[in-house]
């Protein structure tokens, strides 16, 4: 039996990389750091134009355990907390545990800055004006 791909139709070309991609993002994602993802308004007085802001509860995790990086058009975040072996624990409920949550990027679109305060890491990333963009192609005819 074969499976039926949002990807099939015979117009849509060139879309087989961003199939895969969702493919792996449906299998890496385990819901581990729990995420919220909001739309922050412009700021026309500071001169902030709409961004994305994503944050992650992230307790636990020091700055320099923590990775954020952008590979091939996806936000990659990533985490590694270090055991320590000094420390002789009578009860160990929190483990120390490893996460990489990515996010697939629209074109365009650009990571702002993050911000690591109380538990949270916050990712803005900036929304790009769509600009439309229209370029006539010339016909050859050969005689």
């Amino acid at each position: 039996m074969s499976r039926i791909t949002p990807f099939a139709s015979p117009l849509l070309l060139g879309f087989d990389a961003m199939e895969k991609t969702l493919e792996r993002l449906a299998k890496a994602n385990d819901g581990y750091p729990p995420y919220n993802i909001e739309r922050l308004q412009a700021n026309r007085a500071a001169d902030e134009p709409e961004r994305l802001r994503i944050t992650l509860a992230v307790a636990g995790f020091s700055e320099a355990e923590l990775e954020v990086t952008v590979e091939e058009s996806q936000l990659v975040i990533r985490g590694r907390q270090i055991d320590q072996p000094d420390r002789d624990y009578l009860y160990r409920g929190i483990a120390a545990r490893q996460f990489q949550r990515m996010f697939v990027l629209a074109d365009g679109m650009e990571v702002a800055g993050a911000a690591l305060r109380n538990g949270l890491l916050s990712v803005d990333l900036i929304r790009p004006e769509a600009a439309r963009m229209v370029r006539k192609i010339n016909i050859s005819a050969s005689e």
